[in-house]
Formats: structure tokens, C-alpha cells, sequence
């Protein structure tokens, strides 16, 4: 979004347009949406700005709820907006530890303030790109308690808050096609970060496969898992990591919160036989590398030498795993996997795999599926040699 863009979004009767607007989903909605406007006295930038709303609106209910209906974004601040119900969880650990005003630095849209104004803390919102800050403003309106600055994070005066929440740009500048960039080039730098964590308990948002062997000994690494999928890695330095814990694997989905917690990476335990039941552990654990205590807690173990599926008999509930019910075990011959999955008429195959060379659209093509029952098949490695599990949920 250029600044001719914004500030044709952000008249008075364009933004009234954009509220109503019914947010049209197909192309045939979009042309008839868009000859409606013009035909209304919209100019072509207005209209363009209308409809690239809605359609942002519609995409930004999965991490904003309704809070999405009165937001404006753009693409890639969309895209690296921290989802509210993380962002929630943030702002708890703030609240909790004692602070009543937080630094946001990076703070890109406005969602980790959004977050930290809804529990009551006053917030410093600080963002470097210009057209960011002002949609920030426009989305953090609501919050009085709310100030946001439009400059340099590593220049921020920080003499007035007394917690710091740092999310470095990990993408080029821009609004649309942007790339990710390397850590020596984040903004703010790393090394600020370590400079702030020294005298502000600081929170840190990088990317879930931000290099291990770069986080600090002394900072609380957790990794964050939403409704399946790991969104990021938080480092809680200076007074915000917990006593004894070094590792934390948070899951969010359907039934609430559940965390797994360590001083360190725990021990693996040995590769056993395969069960009647395999587990995928959730990507957060696996980032941990809390499989070990895992496995411990729930009476599983490795399929596989370095393999990060879990087996077992019998169902073993637990919020980290995804259980399988294992239905066949066959070696992985793809002669033998067609034939036993004609045989079973399985016309709807999920394929997962692991530790195997394999592409699994490929594969699914090669298989020439026929029939109307549904599997997984788990294409992985024991001890002693690769298999294919067919498989249930």
C-alpha cells in the first residue's frame, strides 16, 4: 500500500464503504461489487481499496475474530500478525509478571497491542514503516492508552515503560512480496534485543525454526502451537522466563490451552516395537524437543531411530498427540500399498510420512485411489526397515 493508497482508504466515505461492504468471496462478486462502486461515484483507486479490504477482513477473522471487522491491514501486515488469541497469552505473561506498561517494537498492524491494551497495560507502539503506523493508529483508535509512533525501534525512548515486547521484521520492506530475510538483518537487530532483555523483561517473537543453537542460555524458549499449526518462538528474558524452565511447548486448539515444560531438551527413550496405535506428537513439542518426557508421560516410544512418530497399544489421550489407529503394516512396496488399499476401497488417502523420500501428491496420483472410504496411510521407518501403516483417525 503506497500513501496515495492510504489516504484514498482512509477518507471519510471510503472507510464507510469498506464497513459495509458485504465482502464479496468469488470473481463474479468482486466485477459486480466493483461496477456497483464505480457506478456509486467511486473513483478506481477507492474501489480497489474497498474491495482489497474486504477480502483482508474476511482473511483476518481467522486471527482477529470479530475485532477483524473494523481493522484495516494490508497484505504482509496481515501475514505477520500475531494471531489475538497468542497474542493474548503474551500480554497474561506481562500482566502477570507485574508490569503496567509495555514497549511494543515492531509493533507492524497493531495485534500484540491490541492485546496488551485489552488487559489494561498502557502501550508504546512503535513502528518503523510509516503507512504501517498509521493503520496501526487507525486499528488501536479504541485504546487511549494506546500511543503509537511511527520510527526506529533501536530509538525509542524506554525510560517509561517497564517491559519491553520486541517482534523483528523478518521480511523485506513492503506491503506485498515481501521475503524473508536473514537474521543478521532483522529489524530490530537481535543484539538489540539482547541489550533490552539486560535491563526490561522482554518478550521475543522469531520464527518456530529459528536456529536453537542461537538462543540464549539464559532466556526461556517457548514454542507455540495454534490449532495445529507452530506460529512462532517466544524468548522471555529479563524476569518474564519461569523459574527452572528453559524449554515450553504451548498448544492451543479446540479444548484450551495444555503446555509441556523442562529445565532442558529432555532424553529420548528407545525405539520399541510398533504398536497397535502411532501418535504424532504436535510440532511445538517436536521444536522443544520434549518427545522424551512425552513419551514418559503418556507410555509410548519412538517408531524409529530419529523418527518424531510416537507408538503404542491402546489409545493414549493427551493434547500433544494425534492418535492413529494402525489397521496394516506393510513394507513399503508400492505394488503391495495399491493392492491392499483397492482391496479396503479407499477412494480418500491422507499420506504422511517421515524420515522416507517421498512425494506425497505424487504418490497419491500414482496410486490410482478407487472407492469411498477414507484412510491415512503413514509412510515412515522402524528399527529395521521402512513401512506403510494404514491407517484410521
Amino acid at each position: 500500500m503506497e500513501r496515495s493508497e492510504l489516504e484514498a482508504l482512509l477518507s471519510p466515505r471510503v472507510l464507510t464503504a469498506v464497513d459495509e461492504e458485504s465482502r464479496p468471496e468469488t470473481p463474479a462478486d468482486v466485477l459486480a461489487r466493483s461496477t456497483a462502486l464505480r457506478r456509486s461515484g467511486f473513483s478506481p483507486d477507492e474501489t480497489a481499496a474497498i474491495l482489497t479490504q474486504a477480502a483482508l477482513r474476511r482473511r483476518a477473522r481467522a486471527k482477529f475474530g470479530e475485532f477483524a471487522e473494523r481493522m484495516l491491514f494490508t497484505r504482509a501486515g496481515l501475514e505477520q500478525a500475531t494471531r489475538l488469541d497468542v497474542a493474548a497469552r503474551h500480554a497474561a505473561r506481562f500482566r502477570t509478571a507485574g508490569a503496567t506498561s509495555v514497549a511494543d517494537l515492531g509493533c507492524g498492524i497493531g495485534g500484540d497491542a491490541l492485546a496488551l491494551a485489552g488487559v489494561g497495560l498502557r502501550v508504546l507502539a512503535v513502528e518503523h514503516d510509516p503507512v504501517t503506523a498509521v493503520l496501526a493508529q487507525y486499528n488501536l483508535a479504541p485504546f487511549p492508552e494506546v500511543e503509537v509512533v511511527a520510527g526506529d525501534a533501536e530509538e525509542a525512548d524506554l525510560g517509561a515503560v517497564d517491559g519491553a515486547w520486541i517482534d523483528p521484521a523478518r521480511r523485506t520492506a513492503g506491503h506485498t512480496d515481501t521475503r524473508r530475510v536473514g537474521v543478521a538483518d532483522y529489524s530490530p537487530s537481535l543484539a538489540f534485543a539482547d541489550r533490552t532483555a539486560a535491563r526490561l523483561p522482554t518478550g521475543v517473537k522469531l520464527s518456530p525454526a529459528h536456529d536453537r543453537e542461537a538462543v540464549p542460555a539464559d532466556a526461556e524458549a517457548q514454542w507455540v502451537s495454534d490449532h495445529g499449526e507452530v506460529v512462532e518462538l517466544v524468548l522471555w528474558r529479563g524476569g518474564l522466563e519461569r523459574e527452572g524452565i528453559r524449554r515450553a511447548a504451548l498448544v492451543l486448539g479446540p479444548a484450551g490451552a495444555a503446555e509441556l515444560t523442562a529445565a532442558a531438551d529432555t532424553e529420548d527413550v528407545p525405539v520399541g516395537a510398533l504398536g497397535d496405535h502411532v501418535y504424532e506428537p504436535d510440532g511445538a513439542v517436536i521444536r522443544a524437543r520434549l518427545i522424551g518426557d512425552l513419551a514418559r508421560s503418556t507410555g509410548t516410544h519412538p517408531i524409529g531411530p530419529g523418527i518424531a512418530y510416537l507408538t503404542g497399544d491402546g489409545p493414549s489421550p493427551s493434547p500433544f498427540l494425534t492418535p492413529f489407529a494402525v489397521e496394516a503394516v506393510l513394507p513399503f512396496d508400492r505394488q503391495r500399498i495399491r493392492k491392499e488399499l483397492r482391496a479396503r476401497r479407499i477412494g480418500r488417502l491422507e499420506i504422511k510420512k517421515r524420515g522416507v523420500d517421498l512425494d506425497p501428491a505424487a504418490f497419491r496420483k500414482e496410486l490410482a485411489l478407487q472407492g469411498d472410504e477414507d484412510a491415512v496411510l503413514i509412510v515412515t521407518r522402524t528399527a529395521e526397515r521402512r513401512v506403510a501403516l494404514v491407517c484410521r483417525r
